[in-house]
């Protein structure tokens, strides 16, 4: 199984995507799929990663070569995120074989969260509903929290290696969207 994960920014974003649904896809039994993050073209925002058009390019030259593209991009305290990815979904599905699959799914707020989801030992002043609901999370939480891991000046400011440490089962449970994802992917398995 071959995967494509299409990101708004791939810059600090595969660094997150990657681990998570490496794991992901473990956990539903595809351990050896091939998991790759489009780096060009290089979408560069949610603006370009939201076009059709653009997309609908990105498919064609893969389509032969990839079984399951996930477009992964934030939510942005954007009520219509959600809305804008069915209708992408749907028109990939038209230009796709039964044994192909694109999926959309935005983060609530930012991928980050999931990041952080992954974590038991996140500070005890922490709610969790406020880190999941807040629009800006980067700043106000994961920051301060891969300072205090001592990973902020590593690579990608220690999203690798914290999503590497990530317990995907806390993700899971955490983020209904990441949960929704998953079992989208393994009813479609299912249906090969």
């Amino acid at each position: 199984m071959n995967v494509l994960i299409i990101p708004e920014d791939f810059t600090h974003d595969q660094h997150i995507l990657k681990p998570i649904i490496e794991k992901m896809l473990s956990a539903i039994g595809k351990p050896k799929a091939k998991v790759r993050v489009l780096r060009d073209p290089i979408l560069g925002g949610i603006g370009e990663a939201l076009k059709w058009e653009r997309l609908k390019e990105i498919i064609d030259e893969r389509k032969g070569m990839t079984t399951l593209f996930l477009l992964c991009v934030d939510r942005d305290g954007n009520p219509n995120r959600k809305e804008q990815l069915d209708k992408i979904e749907a028109n990939a599905k038209e230009i796709l074989s039964s044994d192909r699959l694109f999926l959309a799914e935005n983060a609530w707020q930012e991928l980050e969260v999931w990041l952080l989801a992954g974590h038991s030992d996140l500070p005890t002043t922490w709610k969790w509903e406020d880190v999941q609901n807040e629009r800006d999370p980067k700043e106000l939480y994961f920051m301060p929290f891969a300072t205090k891991k001592g990973v902020v000046n590593e690579q990608s400011q220690g999203r690798k290696k914290l999503a590497e440490q990530a317990d995907y089962r806390r993700i899971s449970q955490l983020c209904g969207e990441v949960r929704s994802l998953e079992s989208r992917i393994e009813v479609w398995l299912k249906n090969l």
